[in-house]
């Protein structure tokens, strides 16, 4: 019996040799005859990466190094990684027409609108394209988000309590929260997209003038404007003043692991959502690169590993499941129209910027 086993084995291999070497046709052959290409030599055709990709960003050094640290080890590709925090756009916008960078790698979704707008962006198709939902990623391919990030108010709980902490974003601008309130200084992209949000939220319920006058009073109980998130963390936890405005994701860290008494507030018109987004680079030096760069940055191997190490919700839903069980739960959103914001997003900073922020209030980081 495993004679005749083996004989029919021999037999069947000896006719799949004969049928691959009778029946080969090359690349031309295979195109006269109207047939395809193969897998194998569709994969010869691919363009071979380049060995560098350059990497533009707002996120942390440590994620940056993670997430560039697993690509190389990938596809042997180097990571070079430029981390320009608030002037990230004006530096791709300033390189449009000779882009020294492949990838912008963090930033919100209204200014990756407006970028786009400008013709900064390639056109791409990752695999996992198809599973971002609508709201988090361009029509057309030029952006995508990787991290939904929730900007929320939070306070410390030893000092107020639950019914004394504000309800909702307007609460910030009540004359009792003189000088207990802390943020990011305007280098801060999520503070940027909070003050372009709430601009947008309350012109569109009352006017553009009720909300200049928001933030009159804003500034007026803002004790400080800092720099650098841990001392505005710090800040708070100490006890200097009691209300503030941050991710969500570095809100729970602080709590969960610094032990700071931190409460975040469930803001009764929504938490502002940002998308942190991704986008290649038009005329990008590294193309090839770039794109496989942004199919690593977005899958949901890496969307996991990064929810897991540094508490950054994922966009793709089937990353969830290998992640921090406090992903799962989340605040609504308010409602609000990211690509009318981007359209007066420059506008409405510059002004915020020269004629609200007191600037005898900045607190810069002396490391």
């Amino acid at each position: 019996m495993k004679k005749k086993i083996l004989s029919i084995l021999l037999a069947g291999a000896m006719i799949m040799s004969l049928a691959a070497c009778g029946g080969k046709e090359t690349k031309e052959d295979a195109k006269d005859n109207g047939g395809s290409e193969t897998q194998e030599e569709k994969k010869e055709e691919k363009a071979e990466l380049e060995d560098t990709v350059v990497i533009y960003s707002t996120h942390a050094e440590e994620l940056l190094e993670e997430v560039g640290d697993a690509f190389t080890e990938e596809t042997g590709v180097e990571v070079e990684f430029i981390n320009l925090k608030g002037e990230l756009a004006d530096r791709v916008r300033s390189e449009k027409e000779n882009p020294q960078a492949d990838i912008m790698f963090g930033g919100d979704a209204a200014t990756y609108m407006q970028l786009q707008s400008e013709g900064c962006f390639a056109a791409t198709t990752p695999s996992w394209a198809g599973e971002v939902e609508d709201a988090f990623k361009d029509a057309d391919g030029y952006w995508y988000g990787t991290i939904k990030t929730p900007v929320l108010m939070f306070y410390n709980s030893d000092i107020l309590s639950a019914e004394d902490a504000p309800s909702d974003w307007s609460d910030l601008a009540d004359e009792k929260y003189k000088d207990q309130i802390v943020t990011r200084d305007s280098l801060s992209s999520s503070m940027r997209s909070t003050i372009t949000a709430l601009i947008y939220s309350i012109s569109g319920k009352e006017s553009e003038d009720a909300a200049w006058d928001f933030l009159t009073k804003l500034d007026a109980n803002t004790k400080n404007y800092y720099n650098s998130g841990s001392m505005m963390y710090e800040a708070i936890g100490k006890g200097e003043a009691s209300i503030s405005i941050a991710v969500m994701s570095d809100i729970i860290t602080n709590r969960d692991k610094n032990g700071m008494p931190f409460e975040i507030v469930d803001a009764a018109s929504g938490a502002i959502t940002l998308t942190d987004c991704i986008a290649a680079l038009n005329n990008a030096p590294h193309p090839n690169a770039a794109a496989a760069f942004l199919e690593f940055a977005g899958s949901a191997k890496t969307q996991a590993m990064v929810a897991n190490d540094f508490n950054r919700t994922p966009v793709l839903d089937s990353a969830l499941p290998d992640c921090p069980e406090w992903m799962q739960t989340s605040y609504p959103a308010m409602a609000l129209d990211w690509n009318a914001i981007s359209q007066n997003q420059l506008t409405w900073l510059e002004k915020w910027e020269t004629d609200f922020i007191d600037g005898a209030k900045a607190v810069a980081s002396d490391k």
